[in-house]
This record gives C-alpha cells, structure tokens and sequence, in this order.
C-alpha cells in the first residue's frame, strides 16, 4: 500500500471503530502529535488514549476534504465527527502523517481546542 493509501485504511478502521486494525498500522514507536493536548509515543499509548474516546461514540465519521501525499508524507485536511449521547461534535483538523515501511511513525493533528471543548456536554 502506498502511505497515502495506509492512512486512508488508518481513518477507516477508526470510522469502524476497529481500534486492532487501526493500531496495527502504527510504528510500535510511533509519535501522536495532538498539537493542542502534548505528544504521546508508542502505538500502545495511542489505543490507551484514543480507544476510550473511540469506543465511547456511537459513531465515528472523519470526511477527509483535501489530501496530498509526497514520497513517504501525507497531509489532509478533514473534519473529525465524533457521536457522543446522541450529538455530534466536529472539529476541524488538519493532519501530518509520515509513513515508513508500511507503517505511520508520525501523526500529527493541528486543530483548535476551544472547538472541541465547546461542544462537550
């Protein structure tokens, strides 16, 4: 698969809420970036901190705009719809992925924090 093909597979598995297929396209020390919120690594820390949010939702639906992709980088810019109690929050995001051996060492999530916090019940 090519990168930009890796992270398409990435976000659908999180659509389906398949948090061991989405994983299991990460680098075991692979770098999340959430800007707002502070990096973590290691695809293990990424499914502790995103599963719950993930599993929490009813639905999950990431509509990418616009992507682009370079050799091993990815960049798309998308709206990430999270269904929580029956309302959805939508926060605008622009993403940075690098891509190495078939797998996503880089995630990095640009998006406003004030977005995501003022639609929270």
């Amino acid at each position: 698969m090519t990168p930009l093909e890796i992270v398409e597979e990435f976000i659908s598995a999180l659509e389906r809420k398949d948090m061991n297929a989405a994983i299991s396209l990460l680098a075991e020390d692979c770098e999340y970036d959430n800007v707002p919120m502070g990096k973590i690594f290691g695809a293990e820390n990424v499914r502790e901190m995103l599963g719950p949010m993930i599993e929490n939702c009813s639905n999950v639906d990431w509509p990418v705009h616009r992507s682009s992709s370079n050799g091993n980088l990815v960049f798309n810019e998308r709206l990430d719809r999270f269904e929580m109690n029956g309302a959805w929050i939508e926060i605008p995001v622009c993403g940075v992925w690098e891509v190495v051996d078939e797998k996503i060492t880089l995630w990095r999530d640009y998006f406003d924090l004030a977005t995501y916090r003022n639609q929270l019940p």
